[in-house]
């Protein structure tokens, strides 16, 4: 089932909104991908005007960097953390801002996995 993102047929005030024309292909969105660790795996979706999207379905290593600028891949142990949603915990799922376990520490995610093929964070306390 696809996500339309186009504008509510209900005004603020609860009446309804009457449109002169149907939905349209650029006005559909998709659904949320989950990213675990594990072996990595990327899908590549094609977007508009050629885009090409990568999505990371899981990932095995994070590029962790800390508070001297040092940059190191790490591997991801666990999920600790999801302010995201509570649920993402008990389902290892990652997003950006999740707390995760490495092996130099735990670190937190700062790029986005569903829109970006790398997993970036920052370094909160070492081991």
């Amino acid at each position: 089932m696809s996500l339309w993102h186009g504008r509510s047929l209900k005004k603020p005030t609860g009446g309804r909104r009457r449109i002169s024309r149907g939905k349209r292909r650029r006005e559909m969105g998709r659904d949320f991908i989950p990213t675990h660790p594990g072996p990595t795996k990327r899908v590549v979706e094609k977007g508009k005007g050629g885009r090409r999207k990568i999505r990371l379905l899981s990932v095995e290593f994070a590029n962790v960097s800390d508070s001297h600028g040092r940059t190191r891949m790490a591997k991801i142990l666990s999920v600790l953390e999801n302010p995201a949603n509570r649920d993402f915990v008990r389902t290892e799922t990652i997003t950006k801002g999740a707390i995760i376990l490495t092996e130099v520490g735990k670190a937190r995610v700062t790029s986005r996995p569903g829109q970006e093929p790398v997993l970036n964070a920052v370094l909160l306390e070492e081991k």
